[in-house]
């Protein structure tokens, strides 16, 4: 039990060790962006107080949180830190929340704010920033809160369990949990919402509706229609979405405004659909499955077995 103790101890001061140092590191590279940006920015007038505050976000009040932690820190309250910290963890999920605003007002502003965009080529040329620029520095706050999962994690693993500061690791660990899956859910969406609108553009016309409220991305590729009379395989784009599967041909490559783009076939709803595997179709590589709707049975089939199985379990989880 001692050597046990012994050893947590040991680990525990090396994680909390690389927590302090890595956040002396993470607060540093805060305010870069804070004292060459931020409060020059404000001093000059370059921007307008409500597209500064756009860019930017909630940044001074994360650097804030990190210093008050960080003092704690090196104090050794840990309890105390992670407490304060706590209270001010919904900073990060607000700020990913504006970081895709940031990022478009940040490019509108480069392209039409002359001395805007003379003054942050100038200071990203201070040796402090080491050839880093604007934009590499304001996704750090996000891959530090991912950060703080782990050490939070790693530091419960290496804690008695009966004792206070376990207490205060557990809420901490779920909190920043919490906030993490809170980021992760925006990401999400936000991808979802660039493929929808991806597929949307691809198709010919308007009339099939890709981007519909509620509606997720899941895949997409190339696969052989069996047809059901004897005539040759047709091969076709295929789109997998939540709710629907969409069969697609190119358009004709001397089209002069569609020839890069897809006709849909047909738009097949999967809340009435079966999925099966067919054996004995392929000679040995590949596969075909079997997607058997109200009123179609449609038979797709790909000479990659992988890619049939993949296309397998997706069809069944979206059916599902």
């Amino acid at each position: 039990v001692e050597d046990q103790r012994a050893r947590w101890e040991r680990k525990r001061s090396r994680t909390a060790k690389e927590l302090l140092e890595t956040e002396h590191k993470y607060l540093e590279q805060l305010d870069l962006v804070l004292t060459y940006f931020v409060t020059i920015l404000k001093a000059k007038g370059t921007l307008k107080p409500d597209v500064l505050e756009t860019i930017f976000g909630p940044l001074e009040s994360l650097y804030s949180a990190s210093h008050v932690l960080s003092l704690h820190l090196e104090r050794g309250n840990l309890e105390l830190g992670l407490e304060n910290f706590c209270r001010n963890l919904d900073l990060y999920g607000h700020y990913a929340e504006n970081l895709e605003q940031s990022n478009k007002t940040l490019k509108e502003q480069l392209r039409k704010n002359k001395s805007f965009r003379r003054f942050k080529k100038l200071q990203e040329t201070r040796p402090q920033f080491q050839g880093r620029e604007l934009e590499d520095l304001l996704p750090l706050p996000l891959q530090r809160l991912h950060q703080y999962k782990h050490f939070f994690r790693d530091l419960l693993e290496n804690t008695g369990p009966d004792t206070a500061e376990y207490q205060k690791l557990a809420k901490a660990v779920k909190s920043v949990s919490e906030v993490s899956q809170w980021v992760q859910d925006i990401f999400d969406k936000r991808e979802n919402s660039f493929q929808l609108l991806r597929v949307q553009k691809l198709l010919k016309g308007q009339k099939t509706h890709v981007l519909t409220p509620g509606r997720w991305y899941i895949r997409e590729g190339w696969l052989l229609v069996v047809p059901s009379k004897g005539e040759e395989l047709k091969r076709r784009m295929f789109f997998l979405f939540s709710d629907i599967l969409i069969a697609a041909k190119p358009c004709h490559p001397l089209h002069l405004l569609n020839s890069n783009k897809l006709s849909c076939q047909a738009v097949y709803p999967l809340h009435q659909c079966s999925v099966d595997k067919v054996f004995g179709h392929t000679r040995s590589q590949g596969g075909l499955l079997s997607l058997s709707f109200p009123h179609k049975t449609l038979l797709l089939m790909s000479s990659n077995q992988q890619e049939i199985n993949d296309w397998y379990r997706s069809l069944t989880a979206a059916v599902r």
